[in-house]
């Protein structure tokens, strides 16, 4: 029995501190929203859904998968600290149960300097946080060829404990199928678009 015990010590010890790395790893988790909740999408053309009917655009589908409503509070070309400026009224306007950030596109695009694009972010989520709105960020990605998200959006993530995706614009904008133009999407795209924030969404406990 001694031998035994001794034989298996290392796995025990190593499966305890795979444990508590789990722990340590457990994604940020969402309240359900009511089933009269309000979602706000903010962000830019990708919100909009430039490129696609509007009945195709992500927040439109998002609200048929989820029976909730989704306010499309997209605007074309909008860099962050343009988006940073309205996005207070918009939060007061609408009064969200949840809002989903996807913004600073433009920026990219437009080389602008990366850290103030994390500090414009930055003050959205803290804007939102304060006023008691969860928030989901959607990570966009750099102007390369295998790019998931810029690392702007990972730092963000793990700094306010956010449900976070990763990779979701950058597979779809690596499918041409899926695509409308270099940057926007079609129909079907904006639709998976729309599954796959359904399912985070869900995975997370607010649906």
């Amino acid at each position: 029995m001694t031998t035994y015990q001794i034989k298996h010590t290392p796995l025990a010890i190593a499966f305890a501190l795979l444990l508590i790395a789990l722990s340590g790893c457990s994604p940020a988790k969402l309240e359900p929203i009511p089933s009269n909740g309000t979602i706000l999408a903010f962000g830019d053309s990708l919100t909009v859904g430039v490129g696609a009917d509007n009945a195709n655009s992500y927040p439109t589908v998002l609200a048929a998968l989820s029976g909730l409503t989704v306010i499309n509070s997209g605007v074309s070309g909008e860099t962050t600290d343009n988006g940073l400026k309205r996005l207070r009224e918009v939060l007061d306007n609408t009064s969200p149960d949840l809002l989903i950030l996807l913004e600073g596109g433009n920026d990219i695009l437009r080389n602008r300097d990366l850290s103030e694009t994390k500090a414009n972010l930055a003050a959205m989520i803290e804007l939102a946080l304060g006023k008691g709105v969860p928030v989901v960020l959607i990570g966009v990605p750099e102007k390369a060829l295998f790019s998931n998200s810029a690392p702007l959006y990972t730092e963000l993530a793990e700094q306010y404990q956010l449900v976070f995706d990763d990779s979701l614009i950058a597979d779809l904008q690596r499918t041409p199928s899926l695509k409308s133009d270099y940057i926007h999407f079609n129909d079907q795209g904006y639709r998976k678009m729309a599954s796959a924030i359904f399912e985070l969404l869900k995975e997370n406990g607010a649906l």
